[in-house]
């Protein structure tokens, strides 16, 4: 597995949000240029939700074993394998370097070390030697200084270096880490056939770095924010800051910022479920993605991105129905197949929710089906009732997706392909099942994999069951109830206050349109109204 260097924006972070015990502290704005500003930043209390009161600040030993034992209390010097200390004789002053191995860049610290065995004892006289070292003698790009404890710790773990000069009550933090990584691969998920193939990975820096490729605005802002008081996982607002709703960043952040939880290992989809009351709502309210094109074309659009540390995939705010059913490979596209291949994709996800509940209806009660529908219909039922056929056939789709992923890549194909042809045909051929069941559940299994969201294909498949059952209690009446409850509560569902049926409710003709037919780049003029952006135009009129 291949490196890539953690970059300049670790040392930029906008704050923390609340850390346990000793590392409760504030540290907004870590580009301080002298120790007395430092020292006001880190006085301040953290943003966290709950405003508890913080431990009172710990200061820097003075004393080399005196900082060895605090080091022992805090990240297990000498107990924990990865917490390294390396001590040196640089110009008869007793120095130290605190450094987490795992995330060490050997080569960047092995030059500093080189560079600094060059120094003569008369070359360190001065009266403040750890600005001397910041300011002429060690070589880093970046690189600042801290006189807090906690701010110390925080650093290292975050996987920075801490130089440390006895005698001193403070500290310089050295940006010399790299972090495991892959190299961008095509997103397995939005796939497409012309285009780029590259997709975010499980690194930031990285996937922000995609994304800087494809926009170099120079108003483009990504603001770095922690999350956790345990994981302190780094999550990213993107956004452009002249033409985004500056109250829809506000309120991002905000909410960013009022998270007061240990930590969120499980990266974006825990960050959402503590940003969005999802309660238990089967749509998703956010759009996730794993392409940097379509991040830097939703952020032109006056979109804003969340990014989260250690997860390969963007989150897009707000998002609507009708966002979630778009597909990169349309706009890959002349806009007469970009159309055509949209509205074969809006039929699939048609097909998915109604064809089902739709056939068994007419099944049910034959003086609904009208005469062009002959075909519709079956004879035999089989031995098990349809509706219990429908719901087995449900899961046994759902079994063999999870068996998909659990399966060695090699074998997937082979695996869900007999599966699915021997399980059906021999279903059949016993009579438990009917042909009917099988062709139209897989027609619906293959309208549910055309859905371009992951997530809403899952809640699609949900309320295609629903219906189902309600067609099997109550027949039309269930039908038409249960088909209605679904449109008003997509009606007065919201996302970051936009309503998730929009532009067809509240109805937005030329926004509708734009839904039903690929525009070309030059018509497409205008962005989407419902981000109530600074500049409402992409071209000139």
């Amino acid at each position: 597995m291949e490196t890539t260097e953690h970059g300049s924006m670790d040392l930029e972070h906008a704050g923390h949000l609340g850390t346990p015990g000793h590392r409760g502290i504030h540290r907004g704005g870590l580009e301080e240029k002298n120790e007395h500003k430092d020292k006001r930043e880190e006085s301040k209390s953290s943003g966290s939700g709950s405003q508890q009161a913080r431990e009172p600040e710990i200061p820097i030993p003075d004393n080399m074993e005196q900082l060895k034992k605090a080091l022992e209390d805090t990240i297990g010097l000498g107990k924990s394998f990865e917490v390294q200390i390396r001590e040196m004789i640089i110009g008869k002053k007793h120095v130290a370097l605190l450094f987490l191995s795992v995330f060490a860049k050997d080569a960047s610290l092995t030059e500093i070390l080189k560079r600094l065995t060059y120094l003569e004892p008369d070359c360190l006289v001065d009266h403040d030697t750890l600005q001397m070292f910041l300011e002429s003698y060690v070589p880093a790009v970046q690189i600042k200084k801290t006189s807090s404890f906690a701010g110390m710790i925080d650093e290292v773990l975050v996987g920075n270096t801490a130089f440390y000069l006895e005698g001193e009550s403070a500290v310089l933090i050295i940006d010399a880490k790299q972090y495991p990584s892959r190299n961008p691969e095509q997103p397995s998920l939005e796939k497409v056939v012309r285009g780029s193939q590259d997709g975010f990975t499980e690194t930031l820096i990285a996937n922000v770095a995609l994304i800087r490729r494809r926009l170099r605005d120079p108003k483009l802002r990504f603001e770095m924010l922690k999350v956790g008081r345990r994981t302190q996982t780094d999550v990213c607002i993107g956004y452009i800051d002249d033409i985004a709703n500056t109250k829809l960043v506000e309120s991002i952040r905000d909410k960013i910022k009022a998270i007061d939880i240990d930590g969120i290992p499980l990266a974006d989809k825990q960050l959402e479920e503590m940003m969005i009351d999802v309660s238990w709502s089967p749509f998703p309210l956010v759009r996730y993605t794993e392409r940097p094109d379509v991040v830097a074309s939703q952020l032109l659009d006056g979109s804003v991105t969340v990014i989260v540390d250690t997860s390969p995939s963007a989150i897009l705010l707000p998002t609507t129905y009708f966002d979630l059913v778009q597909h990169a490979e349309e706009n890959r596209q002349n806009p007469f197949m970009g159309t055509y291949m949209r509205w074969v994709r809006f039929i699939g996800i048609i097909a998915s929710l109604f064809l089902m509940p739709l056939w068994f209806l007419f099944n049910e009660r034959q003086a609904l089906k009208p005469d062009w529908l002959w075909f519709v219909g079956a004879d035999n039922v089989g031995q098990i009732p349809l509706i219990l056929q429908f719901i087995i056939a449900e899961i046994g789709v759902d079994l063999l997706r999870l068996a998909a992923v659990h399966t060695p890549a090699p074998l997937v194909t082979a695996m869900t392909l007999l599966s699915a042809i021997l399980i059906g045909d021999i279903a059949v051929k016993t009579g438990l099942f009917i042909n009917e069941v099988i062709l139209y559940m897989a027609v619906s299994a293959i309208g549910m994999f055309a859905t371009p969201s992951y997530e809403l294909g899952l809640a699609n498949r949900i309320i295609r069951l629903g219906l189902l059952i309600s067609v099997f209690f109550f027949h039309e009446i269930g039908f038409v109830i249960g088909t209605t409850f679904v449109f008003l509560y997509l009606a007065f569902e919201r996302s970051f206050n936009a309503p998730y049926l929009w532009p067809f409710l509240p109805f937005n003709g030329k926004a509708f349109l734009a839904i039903l037919v690929r525009q070309s780049m030059p018509e497409n003029k205008e962005r989407t109204s419902i981000f109530k952006t600074k500049k409402s135009r992409k071209q000139p009129a």
